[in-house]
């Protein structure tokens, strides 16, 4: 079985040093994978395999759709394959071009070819002199040149976020207090470091531990010391869809992650996920609630859910709730948590006159 390496990271100066610190780590019996991705809006991307004496693979990769995914998709695992066949290397360092998806990489190595790969780590490589202001900030993928699909509106901070959230190790270009504590607040579980040295052969990856993780509508750990900190706020009461609508842009000012789950008071059967990265903020639909679902169908909800519905169900609503963790640097955790409290549904408050402002974005995406 090869051993597989994925590296992942927006800045590709930094991501190529990592990534050639570990094939030379590697010695003879290592393969890098990288993509060329310059050709990405005219359909064509090259990928490369190469070791420490040359170049052992090169192939043009020509899509319909200009996506850096599509070029990756079911290709990259059939040569991982081949080169675990030939049998004469000990493990395979897979670059990820800046918008790919190591998730999608690693369930993919997963499901088809387990047998004959094994995901060791997942590795994400941080700018440190960027990170802060690419974590707080609005900016768009597409602003800063990474080549990506035309259609692709996501912010340079929700790519970062999900890289960092799904990787086993993050390695910083230098050592800043401020930036490792926002990135470990951002991943508890992430391991940080400022080399590669030591990375290659050392089992990190758990797939059930990483989807567990990443589960959407789950939070963060509490954090409230030093800069970074990270309120957990919860209410058993619904939220009152015009005060939350009003309040977001408030809310997310000066944050870099929030997630969660959310119960709004006109969307009764809908249990809404929360996430936000940097000032920008997404609420959509994850499915029913687990008091409007059958037992035998518990089993289609996060992990995450269902334990805490099984330490929290409210005698009268079940597992309805909202509960939030919102990350930043030096939040006013007290005022915060109050303008939180201040979006709950009162109990003089009736739900049938209320106006809902989110339900045209919700529209098409009801619960099941």
């Amino acid at each position: 079985m090869l051993p597989v390496t994925v590296l992942t990271g927006v800045d590709e100066p930094f991501r190529a040093a990592v990534a050639g610190n570990l094939l030379a780590a590697a010695g003879p019996s290592g393969v890098l994978v990288d993509y060329d991705v310059s050709g990405l809006a005219d359909g064509s991307v090259v990928r490369i395999a190469r070791t420490a004496g040359g170049v052992i693979n090169r192939e043009v990769i020509r899509m319909g759709h200009p996506c850096v995914s599509c070029a990756m998709r079911g290709s990259l695992v059939a040569l991982l394959v081949s080169i675990a066949a030939v049998e004469r290397y000990d493990v395979a360092i897979v670059s990820m071009p800046g918008a790919g998806d190591t998730q999608a990489l690693a369930e993919e190595i997963a499901r088809d070819a387990a047998d004959e790969l094994r995901v060791d780590a997942v590795v994400t490589t941080v700018d440190a002199g960027t990170m802060i202001d690419d974590l707080t900030g609005d900016q768009l993928i597409q602003d800063r040149g990474i080549p990506t699909a035309a259609e692709d509106g996501r912010a340079i901070a929700e790519v970062i976020t999900h890289q960092l959230e799904y990787a086993n190790v993050a390695v910083l270009s230098s050592d800043d207090e401020t930036v490792r504590a926002l990135v470990q607040a951002i991943n508890p579980q992430l391991l940080i470091r400022t080399t590669p040295a030591g990375l290659l052969g050392v089992r990190l990856h758990d797939p059930d531990a990483a989807e567990t993780w990443t589960e959407p509508g789950s939070i963060s750990a509490p954090v409230e010391g030093g800069p970074v900190r990270t309120l957990v706020w919860q209410s058993d009461r619904p939220f009152h869809p015009e005060r939350l609508y009003d309040a977001l842009e408030d809310l997310v000012a000066g944050t870099a992650r929030g997630r969660g789950t959310v119960w709004l008071a006109t969307q009764h059967r809908n249990r809404l996920s929360w996430d936000s990265f940097g000032t920008n903020i997404s609420i959509g639909v994850l499915g029913p609630w687990l008091a409007d679902l059958p037992a035998d169908r518990w089993s289609g909800v996060g992990q995450q859910h269902q334990a805490r519905s099984a330490l929290e169900w409210h005698p009268e609503y079940g597992d309805r709730a909202s509960y939030l963790s919102i990350t930043g640097i030096g939040l006013d955790i007290r005022e915060l948590r109050e303008r939180l409290d201040g979006c709950v549904l009162r109990a003089d408050e009736a739900v049938h006159p209320l106006t809902d402002p989110f339900a045209p974005y919700l529209e098409g995406s009801t619960a099941a």
